[in-house]
Formats: C-alpha cells, sequence, structure tokens
C-alpha cells in the first residue's frame, strides 16, 4: 500500500516536457543542441547565479581510435553525445549534475563541501532488516517512474534531427537496464544492415570505469529516491563458490518448482518483468528498445554450457589478474594478452593471462553461468544480482589500483576502441564523465569496500609487494648487469694492483712518489663508470 501511495505521488509529480534529462528533450533542445537546464535553486541556467556552473561547449577529444568501427556518422553514440546536444553545463568546484544540482562522488551538504566516505558490504553481513530494506528499494525503484530522465524510443534520423522528439518515461530501475541495454546494442547502419562489433562500455579498457560510474549513479538515484543518503550497493564475494549461494528466497530468488528457467513465487523478484531483451526483434525493425515489459525475469543458475564455462572464478584465478601489471595491452580489445582488464572481463584466461575466444571466465563466467537474462549483454541489467556481481569485479578493480598505483597516463589515451579513449565521454550519461575520471581509488569517489578496509594496514606491504614483483620480472636482466659489475671491478682490482706494484717499484728506485697523470686518471675513472 505505501509502495502504491509513492507511485502515485511521484507520477503526479512529473512535468510533461521537460537516458536524457527530461528539461533537454524539446525540440528547441534538440534543434538548437543545447541541455543547460535552469537550478532549481536560483533559477538560472546550470545555477550559474549561485556559482554553480555555466553553460559551455562540450570540447571532445580528437585522439584517434581503434579499427574495429570502420565507420563515421551512422551511430547516435559515436562522438557522444555531440549528436543531440554541444552544449551542456560546465559545473564549477565540487558540483555536479546536469544542472549542477548535485554535488560530486564523494562530497556531500549545501554547498558540496563535506567530505564522507560510504562502505559497500558483503550482502551476506546485512542484517535481516538490512537486507529487506535493500529489497524494498530495488523493489521501489521498479515501480518508481523517474521524474528526472527519459528514454528515446527512436534515433535522432527518426527524430528528423531533433524536430520531431521520441521519448518515453521508465521507471528508475528500468532506466539503468534501458543504460546497459543502449552502451551495447549493435550499431544500426539503415535498412537491414547492422555492426556487431561495437560496445562503448564493453571489451575494451572503459570496461571497468564504465561500470563503477553506472553502479554510483545507480546508487545517487536510490539515495535520491528514499531519503537514505547512507545507502550503498552490497557485493557478492563468488569466489571459490561451488553453486550460486545467493540464489535462495532469502536472498535474490530460488527456482521455480515447475520451471527451472523461472524464479520460485516466494522471491522478492518473482513478479518482475524485464526490458530491452528482444535484440533480434529491435535490428530487423531499425529501432531502439522502448522500454516496454517483454515477460518475467530468468535464471537457471549451473544448467549452462559447461565447455565454455567449466567453473565460477577461484581465488587463485582473482590473485593471477591482480599480479598482471598491465592495464590494457595490444589490440586493446577481447584479444588482448597480459591485460589485467582483459583478464578480469573474462576474455583472457586466468592461468595464463592469454586471450581465450573458447573460454568465458571471471566476470564473464558469472553472466554465462547465470543461464538466463544474465547471459544476455544488453538486458543483463535486468536481473538484480547484476548489481550485486559488478559491485564486486568494481571491489577487484579498486585492489589493482591500490595495488600497483597506476598513475591516469596508464589510461590509454588514444587508439582504443570508439568511445573507449580516455578523455572520451561515456555513453549515454549526462551529465558528461570521461573514462579516465573514473579510473582512480574508490576512497576519491566517497566509497569503499568492508573487506578492503579490513586489509588497509597492508597497504603498505602492498606497495612494496608491486615493486618486488617489477624487480622480479627483471632479476635475469639484474643477475646479468651484477656479473658484468663484478668482472669490471676485477678488472679495475687488477689494474690498480699493477699500478700500485709499478709504484712501489719506482718508488724503491728513485725514493719520491709518483703522482698518476692526468690522462690514466681520466681512463680509470671511465671504466669505473662502465
Amino acid at each position: 500500500m505505501i509502495l502504491a501511495v509513492l507511485y502515485c505521488l511521484l507520477w503526479s509529480f512529473q512535468t510533461s516536457a521537460g537516458h536524457f534529462p527530461r528539461a533537454c528533450v524539446s525540440s528547441k533542445n534538440l534543434m538548437e543542441k543545447e541541455c543547460c537546464p535552469p537550478w532549481s535553486g536560483d533559477g538560472s541556467p546550470c545555477g550559474q547565479l549561485s556559482g554553480r556552473g555555466s553553460c559551455q561547449n562540450i570540447l571532445l577529444s580528437n585522439a584517434p581510435l581503434g579499427p574495429q568501427f570502420p565507420f563515421t556518422g551512422v551511430d547516435d553514440r559515436e562522438s557522444w553525445p555531440s549528436i543531440f546536444y554541444n552544449r551542456t553545463c560546465q559545473c564549477s568546484g565540487n558540483f555536479m549534475g546536469f544542472d549542477c544540482g548535485n554535488c560530486k562522488f564523494g562530497f556531500w551538504g549545501p554547498n558540496c563541501t563535506d567530505r564522507r566516505l560510504l562502505v559497500r558490504r558483503n550482502i551476506f553481513d546485512l542484517s535481516a532488516p538490512e537486507k529487506d530494506k535493500f529489497f524494498a528499494y530495488l523493489t521501489l525503484a521498479k515501480h518508481t517512474i523517474s521524474s528526472d530522465y527519459v528514454i528515446p524510443i527512436g534515433t535522432y534520423g527518426q527524430m528528423k534531427n531533433g524536430s520531431t522528439p521520441m521519448f518515453s518515461d521508465i521507471n528508475i530501475y528500468d532506466l539503468f537496464v534501458w543504460i546497459h541495454y543502449y552502451v551495447s546494442m549493435d550499431a544500426l547502419l539503415g535498412g537491414s544492415e547492422i555492426w556487431r562489433d561495437i560496445d562503448f562500455a564493453h571489451e575494451a579498457p572503459a570496461f571497468l570505469p564504465w561500470h563503477r560510474l553506472f553502479l554510483l549513479r545507480w546508487e545517487q538515484e536510490i539515495q535520491k529516491l528514499t531519503g537514505d543518503e547512507n545507502f550503498t550497493i552490497p557485493y557478492w564475494d563468488w569466489r571459490d563458490a561451488e553453486k550460486c549461494d545467493i540464489c535462495t528466497d532469502e536472498y535474490m530468488g530460488g527456482q521455480h518448482p515447475t520451471n527451472p528457467n523461472l524464479l520460485s513465487p516466494a522471491s522478492f523478484f518473482s513478479s518482475w518483468q524485464i526490458i530491452c531483451s528482444r535484440l533480434e526483434e529491435y535490428n530487423s525493425h531499425q529501432s531502439l528498445c522502448n522500454g516496454m515489459p517483454e515477460g518475467p525475469l530468468q535464471r537457471n543458475p549451473g544448467n549452462h554450457d559447461k565447455s565454455r564455462t567449466p567453473r565460477l572464478p577461484s581465488s587463485a584465478d582473482v590473485e593471477f589478474c591482480l599480479s598482471l601489471t598491465q592495464y590494457e595491452s595490444g589490440s586493446m580489445d577481447k584479444a588482448a594478452n597480459f591485460s589485467f582488464r582483459n583478464t578480469l572481463e573474462g576474455f583472457a584466461s586466468p592461468l595464463t593471462g592469454i586471450a581465450d575466444a573458447s573460454q568465458s571466465s571471471m566476470h564473464n563466467a558469472l553472466h554465462i553461468y547465470m543461464n538466463g537474462t544474465m547471459s544476455q549483454v544488453q538486458g543483463s541489467a535486468n536481473d538484480p544480482i547484476f548489481l550485486l556481481h559488478h559491485a564486486f569485479v568494481d571491489s577487484i578493480f579498486e585492489q589493482w589500483l591500490r595495488r600497483h598505483h597506476p598513475l591516469q597516463e596508464v589510461y590509454p589515451e588514444a587508439n582504443a576502441p570508439i568511445g573507449h579513449n580516455r578523455e572520451s565521454y561515456m555513453v549515454p550519461f549526462i551529465p558528461l564523465y570521461r573514462n579516465g575520471d573514473f579510473f582512480i581509488s574508490s576512497k576519491d569517489l566517497g566509497y569503499d569496500y568492508s573487506y578492503l578496509q579490513d586489509s588497509d594496514s597492508d597497504s603498505f606491504q602492498d606497495y612494496i609487494k608491486s615493486y618486488l614483483e617489477q624487480a622480479g620480472r627483471i632479476w635475469s636482466w639484474l643477475l646479468g648487469a651484477a656479473m658484468v659489475g663484478a668482472a669490471l671491478t676485477a678488472l679495475l682490482a687488477g689494474l690498480v694492483s699493477l699500478l700500485c706494484g709499478h709504484k712501489r717499484k719506482q718508488l724503491a728506485e728513485e725514493r719520491q712518489p709518483l703522482l698518476m697523470e692526468k690522462e690514466d686518471y681520466h681512463n680509470l675513472l671511465y671504466q669505473s663508470h662502465l
């Protein structure tokens, strides 16, 4: 009853015109290519009168892209968000948001000056009331229309270049399902032609930063919806799991007694409807997912293709990933070898770091193992297990950042697949965020993981360990250098002994000291330097 009342109230709160800010989807906004709505605090665009920000031209990166997408000007997501907007709010200081009305991640208070650190916890460490509250928040989000955002249900061309807007309301939970669908959908080339080898959030460097932002924005929307400023997403630690231990009615839902592909009627999520799952239908009609219900949530954990994914990831697999020192390598896609990103994503072996197209491991293994809605990339966020899974993947990313302390320059500046360069804006987020902005410690973004806090005392040891690992990789070179140095030292000692013997002989004969000639002195120094 309470949920129904909240739903009605929030529905009635919607404005009629105003993942796209509701305030920026009129034909005027789209044709003028401007998204600089007024901040409610002072009524000025981007809160300019209060010093929060100003409306500015978008500066796009011109760094070259990889060869994976051989087209230009055929997909609305290219050079995001320029097909829709070329002017947006640029916020000052710690302010953030499409109207500069929010604070940057990790900041709080009316002027965004207060720092705070929230902690994501293991779902099995939540008390019964905490767990039930999390499920209630999920349910509320699933039944509450977003007051700030709408989704496009047509391409920019189908909107007649903005003169005929095509947008639809969507609930808060499904908004993020749609975001994950849109960022990974195939490129529509016109007619019946599509291009499948494109993804702005997977199979390339932005995989980890993009999903990091995705979780932060989801948390932020739930905090705003519920008024619970301390809400965080719990994580599922799946290391060494022999089965899906969260797939019970007490947690994320057990199996239906008569249909193993559906959830138990006693589950919190048995009545959930999914969206954005009919991919071939969208492709054949050259259309976008419109957010309409398409059937029940499906899951059949463990009854997957075991030749592709023989087991769930182990602690040893995670440790191997963390030992890889290169964030990205080679072609910077799913064929990359010895890449931490590619190995953690699951396209490379967690035993060797070599790309293997026949296997799905690590992050990918969990999606395949669930054998249902989670196993389809574009629609996988329909399953709330997605959130718990990606929170743990993000914690592994965080461990790697703390162990290796990379400079931001480690994230590729150029030649990554489309949308994945360091300065590229993340599709389809507005306000705008660059990939490189989230290649930093979670602590700088205002959150931590409970199990990583326990190991903070070992952070110095981890710091030293990273250098020891680097030394280990060049031990043969160091050994060779030491042997050469020893040989040169012996040679130098012999030369000095010979010279001293010669001097003693002369001193005995001439009864006077003989100083070393200047040329001999420089020759000796040169040999010592070598």
